[in-house]
């Protein structure tokens, strides 16, 4: 790598990050865990961004923010042990600082973040990073931590020892950022090592020290409780139980907190409806309180669910565990193919299978990478889960036994059953694509047990919030839309309804002939022989093929097909659902093997489009999309 990488010098060499305005771009670069990402949150605030760096695949993170009345970019590069990369997205905070590669931009100087408490290991990455010529400035983090747990160090002395700004926040504290704001004013300024550190590993290892002995650094003792709570969560067996208990806790939590709030969500909308009926007559005043608000306050009762599910996935994550659960699983995962790495990757797609396949860049082998981008998306990600709720309440009564939720017991069923087939899918790609080459070792760094920022969790359920509203008020109320039109097209007239026997007067028996001889039930009919093994009619059939849009899209179907009979208990409505023909005829439709086999149909059926964009673009080929 090229030793410089800043604003044009005399020589033209170099390369500015912003041509064609001054704003000058900062680089948060740090490992893992070092609060690099909560000090991003804290300078940029909600105004932050993702996308991709030019040319590569690996998301980048940026925002901007204002200093002493300047306007700067901010961007979070991927945490990283060093400059010698290993994986897709360590690679990439290399090439941000080679001025070679002109298709990324370059920033304008870098704040370093450590965490202190673990400072030794920090320095032989921030001796690469001063190597590279560029203003840079050291942010040290826990510092509450370091001086709880008695250890200490002097950072006047250490700033003279490294030859560069040091500053200390703790936790991206906002009365701490006044003194990094002046410096990131100016950053010309910043003072430089007057001689770069050394390069040679035993050289380094001597600058370290000297380094730290200057700087008056004592490590932290080590955390009792941490070790005594590691003995048990890191243990073959003992962790194992424990994480299958915390699994187990955490789908008990999503009925049993959710269901107040889903209930009044639903009593909302149901209130909505009626009010819409009532003012805008005829057939618009229906197409609003059934399409628009009937529809999508059919998926949005799901809401406090997923807001749950995410907020306990955040805590367990800020705490420590989750490196924890990696660690456990590791052991398991190897048994078919992969490494704890792709745990990691793996547990992103419970929010979504396209984050989980961008995540697999954690990998460092090609291979592993393929079989965790094929598994991905059989793990139940957040799309599934209001359907799953759904025909759970079908299936399932809401008994309890004791604390034991029997619909939650279902639900981490379905959850485990998702993760052993994506575990079977990546054996299966493991065998077949061989991994190849060296295996590099799995290291995961253990942070210790900290109490989570409720500002980054209450961040985390903002987001899984925003994207599923997001997706609510696009995808699911235009295909919701086109679904009402579908099923109330073609209106019959008058005639018709006389010579069929229906009441012209009798709005419900108008509804339901009219659902009967729509464009819906041409459609749900003509295909009724592909689903009729399964038990499925029409109108599920019509649910199945409205859910490739997005899954959730099939609660919105059987909820304006239940809404057309009782729209006041649609789940009593869809208890009571029965064939209208065939050799069913009066047999109800959910039978407890009709919704077994449409549990099956959605925890292995691959809908989502955009799951297939994201795998071509990060395997680089249609080839095993198509597969």
């Amino acid at each position: 790598m090229s030793s410089h990488c800043g604003p044009a010098d005399a020589d033209g060499q170099g390369r500015r990050s912003n041509t064609a305005t001054d704003t000058r771009r900062f680089s948060l670069i740090g490992s893992p865990n070092s609060g690099k990402t909560t000090l991003f949150n804290a300078l940029t605030g909600l105004r932050a961004k993702t996308g991709n760096y030019p040319g590569v695949t690996v998301s980048r993170f940026e925002g901007r923010a204002t200093v002493v009345g300047h306007p700067v970019i901010v961007e979070d590069l991927p945490g990283t042990y060093s400059l010698d990369p290993i994986s897709l997205d360590e690679r990439v905070v290399t090439e941000v600082l080679d001025p070679e590669v002109t298709h990324l931009p370059c920033p304008d100087a870098l704040i370093f973040v450590a965490d202190v408490t673990t400072l030794r290991r920090s320095l032989s990455f921030l001796a690469q990073v001063l190597c590279l010529d560029l203003p840079t400035v050291l942010v040290l983090s826990f510092t509450d931590e370091l001086a709880t747990r008695n250890g200490r160090i002097n950072t006047e002395r250490l700033a003279g020892a490294l030859g560069v700004p040091v500053l200390t926040v703790t936790a991206g504290a906002p009365d701490q950022l006044g003194a990094l704001h002046d410096l990131m004013a100016d950053p010309d300024a910043w003072s430089r090592p007057p001689i770069p550190p050394p390069t040679d590993p035993a050289e380094v290892a001597s600058w370290i020290g000297s380094v730290l002995t200057t700087a008056d650094y004592h490590s932290p003792e080590p955390d009792p409780r941490t070790r005594k709570i590691d003995r048990v969560l890191l243990h073959p067996v003992w962790g194992t139980l424990v994480f299958l208990a915390v699994m187990f806790s955490l789908f008990q939590a999503i009925f049993t907190l959710a269901t107040p709030l889903m209930d009044l969500i639903e009593s909302l909308f149901a209130w909505l409806g009626g009010l819409a009926s009532a003012v805008i007559p005829g057939i618009v005043g229906r197409f609003v309180s059934e399409a628009l608000i009937g529809g999508v306050g059919g998926v949005m009762v799901f809401l406090p669910q997923i807001m749950i599910l995410f907020f306990l996935i955040s805590l367990l994550e800020a705490s420590g565990y989750m490196s924890r659960a990696a660690f456990v699983m590791d052991r398991l995962m190897r048994r078919f193919g992969l490494e704890g790495r792709a745990f990691v990757a793996l547990l992103s797609a419970l929010a979504c299978a396209v984050p989980g396949i961008m995540a697999t860049r954690t990998l460092p082998s090609a291979k592993d990478r393929i079989a965790t981008m094929l598994a991905a998306p059989l793990m139940t990600c957040s799309a599934r889960l209001p359907v799953y709720v759904l025909l759970i309440g079908l299936l399932v009564p809401d008994q309890r036994f004791g604390p034991v939720n029997a619909q939650g017991l279902v639900l981490m069923a379905l959850y485990l059953g998702g993760a052993t087939a994506a575990m079977l899918t990546a054996a299966l790609f493991s065998r077949i694509t061989g991994r190849g080459g060296n295996v590099l070792p799995f290291y995961m760094e253990m942070p210790p047990y900290r109490l989570p920022s409720w500002r980054a969790t209450l961040m985390t359920i903002w987001d899984s919030a925003r994207l599923f509203l997001r997706k609510v008020g696009t995808i699911i109320l235009i295909t919701t839309a086109l679904l009402w039109a579908a099923l109330n097209l073609p209106a019959a007239s008058a005639d018709t309804l006389a010579r069929h026997g229906v009441d012209p007067t009798d709005q419900a028996a108008v509804t339901a002939y009219t659902i009967d001889n729509s464009v819906a039930a041409t459609v749900g009919k003509a295909i009724e022989p592909v689903f009729a093994p399964l038990g499925f009619d029409w109108r599920v059939n019509v649910g199945v093929v409205s859910s490739l849009a997005a899954r959730e899209v099939f609660v919105a179907t059987m909820g304006q097909i239940a809404a057309a009979d009782n729209p006041e208990e649609p789940l009593q409505s869809l208890r009571g659902m029965t064939h209208t023909s065939g050799p069913h005829a009066g047999e109800p439709v959910f039978t407890p093997g009709t919704v077994a086999a449409l549990l099956v149909f959605f925890m292995f059926a691959l809908q989502c489009f955009a799951t297939i964009a994201v795998m071509r673009r990060e395997s680089g080929g249609w080839r095993w999309p198509a597969i």
